[in-house]
């Protein structure tokens, strides 16, 4: 639950609704349900999204696809933004450096 527009600063709310992605390859580990509320005062991690494939052209399709499938509504989170980081040509090609999401 942060806002990458707003240099990933936590937001707190309440999950009015809440559908996980599944499928081969894609795990999504939280602790969220549709009615939960993230409190101001913890950790704004909500879930990590692991995708894996037999090559890394899978494993993107496969995060993409999940990503797709992800529905958190209520709160901002970082799901339009890992979609722009699936869509990288430089990502894609596996061409990035630590300094990857700073020139993004």
């Amino acid at each position: 639950a942060e806002d990458p527009d707003r240099n990933f600063a936590p937001m707190p709310g309440k999950i009015n609704f809440f559908h996980m992605p599944q499928g081969l390859g894609v795990r999504f580990d939280t602790h969220i349900f549709t009615g939960y509320t993230i409190p101001s005062h913890y950790d704004s991690l909500i879930g990590k999204l692991i995708c894996h494939g037999n090559s890394r052209e899978e494993a993107i399709a496969r995060m993409k696809h999940a990503l797709e499938e992800i529905v958190i509504e209520g709160i901002p989170t970082t799901i339009p933004f890992h979609q722009k980081i699936m869509d990288n040509d430089k990502f894609i090609a596996g061409n990035i450096s630590t300094h990857f999401i700073e020139e993004m």
